[in-house]
């Protein structure tokens, strides 16, 4: 029988193993925090605000299904007003105050730059969205880039491009490039530049303007001076737009026109462009053509597309919601497969293995970027008013490259396909 000392000193035991057990407890619940800075005001946020909304999305299927080594997610994110001086310290933010476990970047070039030196100084994983030869300039092993650009990422934006031009019957022999003075425009063009050079093209116009251009008339006016069988264009959304308006203003009279021009996938302003857009040969990720069906990918972008006009973002998100879900499921499955919120355990992983993801499968090169580039090139054909169920549908927004991926004709000149 229990003396009245022994049952005290049983009673504390067992308080005390409940308060370590239910400490413990706690600590298991204590959410994985993912941090990133994100545009969602200034020029960037028409990409920034939809490739949030599928961030969450990913965030809540995963905490649906229990989350992640049986803790939640929480994503803890900063408005970076789409300018990058910005950046750096919301980063140092995210580490260092609010202690995030991992971080991922902003969309944009521009945008994922200034991160770098502050997630390389704390050595943690780096999943990017939508950069274009950022890791060139700092070789970092724990860097990841969702777009597929390709292992040589500076001409994933233009070699489709002049692949497609150079069908062209005769072959074409001039070119002109115009190029924003920023870091996307600028690492673009230099790619373009190496593509012209190797197919022996002559360039008869090569400028860049200021990011604060407004009026883009007198540079498509200097473009059609000299007489180009190909225009290639490596721009910003509100430049695409502007240069997309120049072009058709002047009647710009080439064999292909178009290009790097970012902003053109958008939904608003594919709307907001509508006729202008026939005949525009340009860069893209994903169009719903039918050669393009991923497993998981109609399904998200169902998902998405319910979601979108409560969100006020792009409504049918084919550019970057898919891809922003992607790199986090990459991101996810790692963990799972390591078990653990170790760095370099994780990028070991993502270095070591392909992924199966809603944009289909990833497997990375050395570099962070994609093994294979699958940057397609399609091609605006029959698009009439500014209605928003034509960009729905197929054979609006035609694949001309790659040959894989390929889903209809290429119709030319640019100013007989408008």
């Amino acid at each position: 029988m229990f003396t009245f000392g022994r049952r005290l000193a049983w009673t504390v035991l067992t308080l005390l193993f409940a308060l370590l057990s239910g400490l413990a407890s706690t600590q298991a619940a204590e959410p994985i925090k993912i941090g990133f800075s994100m545009s969602l005001t200034g020029g960037l946020a028409g990409g920034g605000k939809p490739s949030l909304l599928a961030m969450q999305m990913w965030a809540d299927d995963v905490n649906a299904k229990g989350g992640l080594l049986g803790r939640p997610i929480k994503l803890v994110y900063y408005d970076d007003q789409s300018t990058p001086s910005n950046v750096p310290g919301i980063y140092t933010k995210l580490i260092d105050v609010d202690k995030c476990n991992l971080v991922v970047s902003a969309y944009a070039t521009g945008q994922i730059a200034p991160a770098m030196p502050i997630v390389m100084q704390h050595n943690m994983v780096f999943m990017a969205l939508f950069g274009t030869a950022v890791n060139a300039k700092f070789n970092y092993d724990k860097y990841f880039q969702i777009l597929p650009n390709g292992k040589d990422t500076a001409i994933g934006p233009s070699y489709g491009f002049f692949q497609v031009a150079m069908t062209l019957k005769p072959k074409p022999k001039t070119v002109a490039l115009v190029a924003a003075d920023a870091e996307y425009a600028q690492n673009v063009i230099g790619g373009a530049r190496r593509v012209v050079k190797k197919l022996g093209l002559k360039v008869v116009y090569d400028k860049s303007y200021p990011p604060s251009t407004v009026d883009y008339t007198p540079i498509m006016r200097a473009v059609q001076a000299t007489n180009p069988e190909i225009v290639y264009v490596a721009s910003y959304p509100p430049d695409s737009v502007g240069i997309v308006r120049a072009a058709h203003e002047i009647g710009l009279k080439a064999r292909i026109f178009g290009g790097g021009m970012i902003g053109i996938a958008f939904t608003p302003i594919k709307q907001q462009l509508g006729p202008l857009l026939n005949g525009i040969v340009a860069y893209d990720v994903y169009v719903p053509e039918p050669t393009m069906k991923f497993p998981g990918v109609e399904d998200f972008l169902k998902r998405y597309q319910a979601k979108a006009p409560a969100a006020g973002v792009d409504p049918l998100g084919y550019y970057l919601p898919p891809f922003a879900y992607a790199e986090m499921q990459i991101l996810g499955d790692a963990i799972k497969a390591v078990g653990s919120l170790d760095q370099t355990k994780i990028a070991q992983y993502i270095h070591a293995h392909a992924f199966r993801t809603v944009v289909g499968d990833v497997k990375f090169a050395n570099n962070g970027e994609w093994e294979k580039s699958r940057i397609l090139f399609v091609q605006y054909q029959g698009v009439t008013g500014n209605g928003l169920d034509q960009f729905r549908k197929t054979g609006t927004q035609v694949i001309l490259y790659p040959p894989e991926f390929k889903s209809g004709t290429f119709h030319h000149p640019y100013n007989a396909a408008q």
